[in-house]
């Protein structure tokens, strides 16, 4: 403890001041940081295809209707919308580990009542307050790594919580598929008790130490614009899913009153000196080039892990066990290739290093969506290694390049907007993958076809995402 405080500093905004610029070597009390902050994103990421695995399971176990539990995922995405437009304000009021650790501390807690559940209701109730949880803790633990690492090392920092990212997801299926076979739905849950203990006494022992520093009062009506305009964005966005139209009115009305929220929330922002999150950071072309092509691979990524269950399942008839094992190889590609992303983003930029992996990352989907059925299964597996590898150095290297462009004390806001921006790009890419499915389906197209076009129209983001990555790329051979 007492190296690890003699290598960090605390800085004004309540979060460790970065280490000395002019060394690219990494300092271990960092890594440690790095490898706390994994125990957040693996729970966050780790929980949510868990759960979504299990909704059949637990609806039937509860007594409810698939419309009821689909709440169960659906109102914690909308807290989790809510409580990231919140992140940066707490992490500057309390600090940022503090609000890291508080929000490890009621997702765990929050873990073990959801497994206490007795009805379809108490757990909705719990599983928003998990989503709140969860929206502060997954940006918190990047501010401080962003804050540990300074810019030079961002890439190779960022990569390790990019393992989680990339790897919770894709492993998630199997284990849930491997619980539920053998225990009762509420393990799905109890898993996050021992994570969440083993990262509390990581944390306790190894993340700086940071104050709260005086802050402006919360803009309530700030928070109620923003919060409830991102959330009824995705919530609409991802009513896509449940009724295959974009011109459903559950699917519309709530993006346009969110989208109108967000527009209030805009202007009032642009009127505040100190407004609840910074959105002037959009005024920086680096920032403002990174998250946007950002959103649109985050888009690509989520609909592809929605698409590949799907297709397996759908297509080739595979059960939900041997399914999570195809897609090890999706993770594994990532896994492996994350800490060498690492290394190019911080030698040679994000912007150059996401045209490229976001070019390979269409180079790997599309073949899929030419491929017939009988394919053989090692083909298939080649490419979504090929995938995995790419997405390492095509997703990542734009959450690095966005926190290096900002200002050592604008990073907890610059945190919870990627966050937002993913999101919101996430959603996108599902609802693509939903409407295309769908309407293959209503249209009476050969059942191949709708997963050929939705593969086609994944690779299509990610050549906009890399098209918009020369944005960022010239702009850093400018910088």
């Amino acid at each position: 403890m007492t190296q690890m405080r003699s290598d960090t500093k605390t800085s004004g905004t309540g979060v460790a001041a970065a280490p000395p610029a002019d060394s690219d070597k990494i300092p271990a009390h960092v890594w440690r940081t790095a490898a706390v902050v994994v125990f957040g994103a693996v729970m966050g990421m780790l929980d949510t295809s868990l759960v979504n695995i299990g909704l059949h399971t637990i609806g039937a176990d509860l007594g409810a209707s698939l419309a009821t539990i689909q709440w169960v995922a659906s109102g914690y995405l909308l807290a989790l919308g809510v409580s990231l437009t919140v992140c940066g304000w707490l992490a500057r009021r309390v600090g940022v580990t503090r609000l890291w650790m508080g929000a490890l501390v009621a997702f765990t807690i929050t873990s073990a009542l959801c497994a206490l559940a007795s009805t379809a209701d108490w757990l909705i109730a719990l599983r928003i307050l998990q989503g709140l949880s969860a929206g502060l803790m997954i940006p918190a633990g990047q501010t401080i790594l962003g804050q540990a690492a300074g810019p030079k090392r961002m890439g190779r920092v960022m990569g390790v919580v990019g393992i989680a990212v990339v790897g919770a997801p894709a492993i998630g299926p199997t284990i849930g598929g491997l619980m539920l076979a053998n225990w009762s739905w509420e393990w799905l849950f109890l898993i996050n008790i021992p994570l969440g203990l083993i990262g509390l006494a990581l944390g306790l022992r190894y993340l700086p130490r940071s104050a709260g520093t005086e802050v402006q009062r919360l803009d309530v009506v700030g928070l109620i614009l923003a919060g409830g305009g991102v959330s009824a964005v995705v919530y609409g966005l991802s009513e896509v899913g449940a009724t295959g139209s974009v011109t459903s009115l559950s699917v519309w009305l709530p993006v346009v009153l969110g989208l109108a929220g967000l527009g209030g929330f805009i202007a009032r922002a642009l009127r505040n000196a100190r407004p609840l999150l910074d959105i002037r950071l959009f005024g920086n072309r680096g920032f403002r080039a990174a998250t946007t092509a950002g959103s649109f691979a985050g888009g690509a990524m989520f609909g592809v892990m929605v698409l590949l269950p799907l297709y397996f399942q759908v297509l080739h008839g595979t059960g939900l066990i041997r399914t999570g094992v195809d897609l090890l190889s999706f993770g594994l590609g990532g896994v492996i290739m994350l800490p060498l992303g690492g290394r190019l983003t911080d030698r040679f930029g994000g912007g150059r290093v996401a045209v490229i992996g976001n070019l390979l990352i269409a180079a790997a989907i599309l073949p899929l969506a030419f491929l017939p059925v009988d394919t053989n299964g090692i083909v298939i597996q080649l490419l979504l290694f090929a995938a995995g590898l790419a997405t390492a150095v095509g997703a990542m290297p734009l959450v690095s390049a966005a926190y290096g462009s900002v200002r050592h004390e604008q990073l907890p806001d610059a945190a919870a907007l990627v966050n937002i921006m993913q999101r919101v790009g996430g959603a996108i890419g599902v609802a693509i993958v939903a409407v295309i499915l769908s309407r293959a389906t209503a249209s009476g197209w050969e059942p191949v076809t709708g997963y050929h076009v939705a593969f086609g129209a994944l690779a299509a983001l990610s050549l906009v995402s890399a098209v918009a990555s020369t944005v960022l790329r010239n702009h850093q051979r400018k910088a």
